[in-house]
């Protein structure tokens, strides 16, 4: 932490204004130290960046129990005008269960919605920004029908979409039940 800090305050007095932290899941940021003193450091690493003459926005959060732990933190940042913005981008990719056990991610979207309820409640002013997959193998019409209604549930700030295709080497290229093109293409736009 010592050493991200370093690097952040030598940008703010470089004169940046705004630090971005990105990763794959900066909720779990520092969870696999050995002998570390708190549960979650991301909560530690967001108050002393908050804490710098910079807007802070949080990358990549996953809804973690200890993210709650994290809101409050944003909201008293606003309330000073600066420091961690009141801004999770979350990458989501799903709502239906069984479309997210097939991509090996945490199957708890309704949870996540009442997740989503409390930290507007604490943070009213709390933008949602996430990135969703349409077209996933096996990804039905109902699976696709779960997620339109979990976005209008969750009404999230902003979304992206884009369409499952294969990667070289991913586990999802031999998955059964392919979407075809068009129907990936429909359920885009949609």
């Amino acid at each position: 932490q010592a050493a991200v800090m370093r690097e952040a305050e030598k940008l703010v007095e470089a004169g940046v204004r705004e630090l971005l932290v990105i990763s794959q899941d900066t909720s779990a940021y520092g969870t696999d130290w050995k002998d570390r003193e708190s549960k979650a450091p991301i909560l530690d690493l967001a108050r002393d960046l908050g804490s710098l003459d910079a807007w802070v926005r949080l990358h990549y959060v996953y809804p973690y129990p200890h993210v709650r732990d994290l809101i409050p933190v944003m909201a008293e940042s606003e309330a000073k005008g600066g420091g961690v913005l009141p801004y999770l981008d979350i990458p989501f990719q799903h709502s239906h269960p069984e479309t997210l056990k097939r991509m090996a991610r945490p199957a708890a979207a309704a949870k996540t919605l009442e997740e989503i309820v409390a930290w507007r409640a604490a943070c009213p002013d709390l933008v949602l920004r996430s990135t969703f997959i349409v077209g996933y193998p096996g990804e039905t019409e109902a699976e696709f029908q779960h997620l339109l209604d979990w976005l209008d549930e969750a009404q999230l700030d902003r979304v992206g979409c884009f369409q499952y295709e294969n990667v070289a080497g991913a586990r999802a290229n031999a998955l059964p039940d392919h979407v075809p093109a068009e129907i990936k293409e429909v359920r885009w736009h949609r």
